[in-house]
């Protein structure tokens, strides 16, 4: 058999493997005192959940959290707008994913016209600076964005 005609692995083994390399990573990232945070972007019914609950699916609890915030309350609309965030970040030894982020001011706040042109403005000329100083004090950053068509994102809310 050529390398070309080999048979591809069932999705249940590829994710197995998958798993135990975010297991293997965890590890790493407990012995050597370090700070992830993984940020998931995307549409509505892009799949953010379906990845997150496979990344922590066997993953101790005690040092990944999974931050999924609701709407502000008033309280956080009349706060520095990175403040929500930052109680939420990780701290040494532990991974935090977050379904949807600080993005969310450029993205649907911005498109659905929840913020002022100002405070979008605002949150393009700090959000930089902002990842910059989290990125200084040892907090390591991945985002993802995960897209769909219109139509596959239509197909998938009609599911529900």
């Amino acid at each position: 058999m050529t390398s070309s005609a080999k048979k591809k692995p069932s999705y249940k083994t590829e994710l197995r493997e998958l798993q135990i390399q975010l297991v293997k990573l965890q590890r790493h990232i407990i012995k050597n005192n370090l700070q992830l945070l993984v940020i998931f972007e995307g549409r509505d019914a892009a799949g953010k959940d379906g990845v997150i609950k496979r990344i922590t699916e066997h993953l101790s609890p005690r040092e990944t959290r999974v931050v999924a915030l609701g709407k502000p309350s008033e309280r956080d609309t009349n706060s520095w707008y990175f403040q929500r965030y930052t109680a939420h970040l990780p701290s040494r030894q532990e991974m935090v994913l977050m379904n949807r982020s600080w993005y969310n001011r450029a993205g649907v706040e911005k498109v659905m016209g929840f913020c002022s042109e100002k405070e979008y403005k605002q949150f393009m000329k700090a959000v930089v600076p902002f990842e910059k100083m989290l990125c200084d004090t040892g907090i390591q950053i991945i985002k993802y964005y995960l897209d769909i068509s219109r139509d596959e994102q239509q197909s998938r809310l009609a599911g529900c």
